[in-house]
């Protein structure tokens, strides 16, 4: 009987256990999978700084939105854009950089192996260094209410406008706030209510939208309120006097970028730069020029060519979709080269003596029909048909985007030049018809004697660095074009 006891009395601890646990419930279990499909933890993807530098290229998501990337009058610009510019350029590597739809996919993204860095300004919190490794702070910020002042203020007493308004976070009990479901601003929300001991009720948006969209309803009136960081709540508000944001929801918090767990080589690379970086005034100027300069912030929102809010790329868009399609091309690539030769601007007169949209030297223009060079439907019409004569001569390259890229290289230094790396390539074993990673090469061996001396050179010495990044810039910003603008 002893020993039937004790081999019964584990199986009643167990029993006795199961009763005394909390079960698992539905709503948690839910929450566990939609932590899952939101973060993408179930998937474990290595891919760490020794890779990247073997492939030689950084593969990055961030957000279209006002600050961390966008296009103004036909340049990409933003804070993440310009301080990823400047770490590739450090290290040496080509960024590829991807927009993301619904902010709520940025970890699913990361952690699925699609890209190793997701550079958007995210508050570093314990939830989400569940899941991810932050960098080191990029800035650090506060969440503050953003809510909406009597439509009339401007005609009120100043006590009206108070009594309209919420003045502490305590004051939030009961009320609604409209955040997006997945972001910080949530979670903080949810906290706050723990905190005042009271509910908040929470308006859930889609991830599709940006907190600057967010903010933009709440001037419009399409929601009462909703929370943001003090940095980009002190952009809006410039533009949209009618907010308010004076009721602070947090503590400072620190704003960084994120890598996958098992990227730490990765991130020490990122840790160690920021380090030296932000040591330097030229990042302070960076931060500035996008989150305290609100003059500027005005001028781009106010602005026909500001990406988020209209489709334009320049005011000769229609102009340029007319001419490109004389040359059956994207018109937005016409576009980006336009951007290189004059940045549109059709009075624009380089050292040289080029002028115009297409900056043409006087002899083109003459022999492609051009009378006035500074006229910008001349320019671009002569340079639209300079281009296709030049197009022509590379009839040989099968490849149409090959067969682009000579094209604009001949545009920029001359057919001549163009046909002696050609016949270069040849010599070395490279592909004629190639211009990535073949003739490229050869065009840039035309700045040393061996090669411009060689006596199949026909026409001499070639600065070919100019040349080489005139045709990879075009590309470059015909792909900031694409993702865009329509």
């Amino acid at each position: 009987m002893k020993i039937l006891n004790y081999a019964v009395l584990p199986v009643l601890l167990l029993i006795v256990m199961a009763c005394n646990s909390k079960p698992e419930t539905n709503s948690e279990v839910k929450e566990t999978r939609e932590e899952q499909d939101i973060t993408g933890q179930q998937f474990n993807f290595k891919r760490d700084w020794k890779a990247i530098k073997e492939d030689g290229v950084l593969k990055v998501l961030t957000t279209y939105s006002g600050t961390s990337y966008f296009l103004y009058k036909g340049r990409p610009m933003g804070f993440e854009y310009e301080l990823l510019e400047q770490f590739a350029k450090l290290k040496g590597l080509k960024i590829d950089l991807k927009t993301v739809g619904s902010i709520d996919s940025l970890f699913y993204y990361l952690n699925r192996g699609d890209v190793d860095l997701v550079a958007h300004g995210l508050t570093e919190t314990r939830k989400r260094k569940e899941f991810v490794k932050f960098t080191k702070p990029l800035y650090t910020s506060r969440q503050v209410l953003v809510q909406k002042m009597p439509d009339n203020w401007h005609d009120l007493h100043w006590r009206n406008i108070e009594d309209a308004l919420l003045h502490d976070a305590i004051e939030l009990m009961g009320d609604t706030v409209s955040v997006r479901v997945n972001s910080s601003y949530h979670q903080r929300l949810k906290n706050l209510a723990d905190e005042i001991g009271g509910e908040i009720f929470v308006d859930t948006l889609p991830g599709d939208l940006t907190t600057e969209e967010i903010i933009e309803m709440v001037a419009d009136g399409r929601v009462k309120q909703t929370v943001a960081d003090l940095n980009i709540a002190s952009l809006m508000a410039s533009y949209y006097p009618i907010l308010n944001i004076d009721v602070a929801v947090s503590t400072t918090q620190n704003m960084g970028w994120v890598v996958r767990k098992n990227s730490p080589h990765l991130l020490k690379e990122i840790n160690d730069w920021l380090k030296d970086y932000k040591k330097e005034s030229e990042y302070y100027v960076i931060y500035n020029k996008y989150y305290k300069n609100k003059k500027d912030y005005r001028s781009r929102v106010k602005s026909d060519f500001y990406s988020l809010k209209q489709n334009k790329i320049s005011k000769y868009d229609e102009l340029i979709k007319r001419e490109s399609a004389n040359i059956n091309w994207d018109w937005r690539l016409l576009a980006s080269q336009v951007y290189q030769e004059s940045q549109f601007n059709p009075s624009a007169v380089s050292w040289a003596g080029a002028v115009g949209l297409m900056q043409m030297m006087p002899a083109t223009a003459k022999e492609f029909g051009v009378q006035w060079r500074s006229n910008p439907e001349q320019s671009l019409s002569g340079g639209v048909r300079y281009l296709d004569h030049l197009l022509g001569r590379f009839e040989s390259v099968e490849d149409s985007v090959q067969q682009i890229k000579f094209t604009l290289a001949a545009y920029n230094c001359g057919y001549g030049h163009v046909a002696d790396a050609r016949r270069l390539a040849k010599k070395y074993n490279l592909d004629p018809n190639r211009w990535d990673d073949n003739v490229e090469k050869m065009i840039l061996a035309l700045r040393y004697p061996k090669n411009f001396n060689d006596p199949m050179v026909k026409h001499g010495y070639l600065r070919g660095t100019e040349p080489y990044t005139y045709v990879r810039e075009i590309f470059e910003r015909f792909d900031h074009y694409k993702t865009f603008i329509e």
